[in-house]
């Protein structure tokens, strides 16, 4: 193709959204790259961005161009991962995703791999979204839930996160205890309101007329909000048991449990440096 360069700036400019944007991400001039993309309309015949004061808004021409663009972006990253993920030393970059939740039991595996692994450079991405290991968005990704079986990838069982309910020792002491179920409808609850977080749909079955005192759909948050003593809520037990300000006023129950599964991509998982990562995250949920 005669156009690798203005594609490769119009997918640019489509992705942020203004040419200044886009001129500092390729650190080319900004007159360049509005030629870059001037010269791919006059190519492909026909208007790519619509011009507005706050910056280019792709037509439906541009909307095409960013999604192929953005496929072979995908597939040269992927290319360049598996390339690198074939060396046998364990070096380079390793990108390792995760749930949010579960993110704080991760840290101390994933320091034990770095000292152990000094040349590598390890990046941990925490979010709800299911990482793309086909396109090589990950080297390993820790998922919860049911894990849909792909016969790219290759899932295996890591470990059970066991839930209670918590509230700190000063929240106790001002209101209490509840000494049934049915008493959380008289206390503060911090969770989330989206019908997809398990935690909030086990408080709503355990009472259904309960309102939240705290709500936030960042797991991360509802810890900082329970140690802060807003109200009760779920916390992993692994978690809590850090914090000893913190008194379990509910028994965990095994519907509140919570099973991790290690992924990989079958191109990747022999490799030197994902099977490094899977041992030091192995070794946490064998302990």
């Amino acid at each position: 193709m005669d156009h690798w360069d203005e594609l490769r700036t119009a997918y640019t400019v489509a992705r942020l959204g203004t040419v200044s944007a886009a001129a500092a991400h390729l650190g080319l001039h900004r007159a360049t790259v509005v030629r870059h993309v001037e010269a791919l309309e006059e190519a492909l015949g026909g208007r790519l961005f619509q011009r507005h004061p706050r910056g280019y808004t792709p037509t439906d021409a541009g909307a095409d161009l960013l999604r192929v663009a953005g496929t072979a972006d995908a597939q040269f990253r992927e290319l360049a991962l598996r390339t690198r993920g074939r060396r046998s030393e364990v070096s380079g970059e390793v990108i390792v995703t995760s749930v949010d939740v579960v993110a704080p039991l991760v840290l101390d595996a994933l320091r034990r791999f770095t000292a152990d692994h000094p040349d590598t450079t390890l990046r941990f991405e925490t979010s709800n979204r299911v990482f793309a290991l086909e396109y090589g968005e990950a080297h390993v990704g820790i998922r919860t839930g049911a894990v849909t079986e792909e016969p790219d990838n290759v899932v295996q069982p890591w470990l059970v996160l066991r839930s209670a309910l918590y509230a700190h020792r000063d929240y106790v002491q001002a209101h209490g205890v509840p000494t049934r179920e049915g008493d959380l409808g008289h206390h503060a609850l911090v969770g989330d309101d989206s019908y997809r977080h398990l935690p909030s749909r086990w408080l709503r079955t355990l009472v259904p007329e309960a309102t939240f005192a705290f709500v936030s759909r960042d797991p991360t948050l509802h810890l900082r909000a329970i140690l802060a003593g807003v109200g009760i809520g779920f916390m992993p037990v692994q978690i809590a048991e850090a914090h000893e300000e913190l008194v379990q006023v509910h028994p965990p129950q095994p519907e509140w449990d919570l099973p991790f599964w290690l992924v990989t991509h079958v191109d990747l998982h022999g490799t030197a440096k994902v099977q490094a990562v899977l041992g030091a995250l192995k070794a946490l949920g064998d302990a």
